[in-house]
């Protein structure tokens, strides 16, 4: 572990991570891209004057002395995922026009760029895919992301071909009265861990104040939390679709449609009443009924109203084996 003091008396303010970009390169016995630099800031191994930063952007002052502790074997080393290679192709896409695209995500591959920059992801994907339809192009074209679905979350995704949409578009999922505009429906199949145990057809809703309760250091969790702690209302409505004993285990096939969208939402929502969605291990779920072991949630449709032509639209993903 490595400590480094950079005295910047006869410096200017500046970004920190403009300052290390610029610095540790004498240092290390290796390049250091700008996203191993991000991923060492955040990762709390900066300190400026005595204190801790976290923020890349954080602005130093003249005469401040950074300090890093580097474990370059960490820094180093690109951690193994398990994505998949995946290549955009028009049987992925569910409907597109000049102005949105919607696509048929898989699992195990993110939808946006991660901190290991050589890490795939579905954005860069489609920005190939319109590239490839559009050679002529002088730079990439424009792909403008508008909502998220975790990794190992397949089915329907929204994204916009032109900027001139983004202001409908972030409008339509933006909320109004604690509801979004657009209409999100996700089939998830849960155990029944404990509680009131549901049947074919029951309906129910929760409610709660939710946020991040797990620390920064450890994978993201969230759960209940109280408004006066940061907490954000979320609410969430559900209808059992179907019901089946497999292995002794009584599964449930849910329907679940979010109002509000905060992180996790349907998994926590259905953890905290006794109904952990299988391969969901973060939150109680019991082992996926699928050989690859992903989280048993799926996007399976989105309606709105189109940002331009305003018809009425709601566009489906085909359910995966095993979600019914």
């Amino acid at each position: 572990m490595a400590v480094m003091n950079f005295d910047l008396k006869n410096g200017v303010r500046k970004r920190l991570d403009m300052i290390l970009r610029e610095k540790l390169p004498e240092f290390m016995c290796a390049p250091l891209s700008n996203g191993k630099i991000r991923r060492l800031i955040v990762a709390g191994g900066v300190s400026v004057d005595g204190k801790i930063v976290r923020s890349p952007s954080f602005s130093v002052c003249a005469g401040a002395v950074i300090k890093i502790r580097v474990d370059e074997e960490k820094l180093f080393f690109e951690k193994k995922t398990n994505d998949i290679e995946f290549e955009l192709e028009e049987k992925n896409i569910l409907f597109e026009d000049e102005y949105i695209i919607l696509i048929d995500k898989p699992a195990f591959f993110p939808v946006e760029k991660t901190f290991l920059e050589s890490r795939d992801n579905l954005h860069d994907a489609l920005v190939r895919y319109l590239w490839k339809k559009n050679p002529h192009l002088l730079n990439p074209p424009y792909a403008g992301i508008m909502h998220r679905l975790d990794r190992e979350t397949s089915g329907v995704i929204l994204f916009t071909k032109q900027r001139s949409v983004n202001a409908a578009v972030h409008e339509m999922f933006d909320f109004y009265n604690n509801e979004r505009r657009v209409s999100k429906v996700y089939r998830a199949v849960c155990s029944q861990r404990s509680g009131g145990i549901k049947h074919i057809g029951d309906k129910f809703s929760v409610e709660m104040f939710m946020g991040r309760i797990s620390s920064k250091t450890k994978a993201g969790k969230w759960g209940r939390l109280s408004e006066s702690d940061g907490g954000v209302f979320s609410h969430t409505d559900f209808f059992i679709k179907d019901e089946k004993n497999v292995g002794g285990k009584n599964l449930l096939y849910i329907e679940a449609r979010p109002a509000t969208g905060r992180t996790h939402q349907i998994r926590v929502h259905l953890s905290d009443i006794g109904l952990p969605i299988m391969g969901d291990s973060l939150y109680g779920g019991a082992p996926s009924l699928l050989p690859d072991g992903r989280i048993m949630l799926h996007s399976l449709s989105l309606s709105f109203t189109h940002p331009v032509s305003k018809k009425e639209m709601t566009v489906s993903s085909v359910l995966p084996d095993g979600f019914f």
